[in-house]
């Protein structure tokens, strides 16, 4: 039985049950992805949001720290002791903008350069391992970006 085989039929509308809430749903699989990749991860010696960062500076190259924050949807006091991190280890730069001193631009050294290619084997590797197909990992994913859309107009309109 599943938990939704478990639910009566009036759904999650107006239940309290933590098992009819979407945010716990949504908050549970992230902690399972998050854990499935870990191992993965470790490998790279990598955290689960270091890795979101590389693979921004990867997709765009050199960019600002501000866009990198916008990028991961964090705030500057998130992304800046990830980025502390990542430059101890040797996998960033940062340096400021020459044109702006406000700005600091964070780029991906030779050694992140190279960590890239170990890195690629990631996201497949999760697929089998959840034994998702790529389809369905499509679906998902609109859908998930549908909902983002939604709750950041809902959470703009208050």
């Amino acid at each position: 039985m599943t938990r939704q085989d478990d639910r009566d039929d009036n759904g999650a509308a107006g239940s309290l049950r933590l098992d009819d809430q979407l945010c716990f749903a949504l908050y549970a699989a992230q902690r399972a992805v998050t854990a499935a990749y870990r191992p993965l991860l470790d490998d790279l010696g990598l955290t689960y949001p270091q890795y979101l960062v590389l693979l921004v500076l990867w997709e765009r190259g050199e960019t600002s720290v501000k866009e990198l924050a916008g990028a991961l949807r964090l705030d500057y006091g998130t992304v800046s002791p990830l980025l502390k991190r990542l430059e101890g280890a040797g996998l960033v730069r940062r340096e400021r903008a020459a044109d702006d001193e406000r700005s600091v631009l964070v780029a991906c050294t030779g050694r992140g350069e190279q960590l890239r290619e170990r890195a690629e084997r990631v996201p497949g590797a999760l697929l089998t391992t959840a034994g998702l197909g790529t389809q369905e990992i499509a679906r998902l994913r609109e859908e998930l970006w549908k909902l983002t859309e939604r709750a950041d107009a809902a959470a703009d309109r208050r």
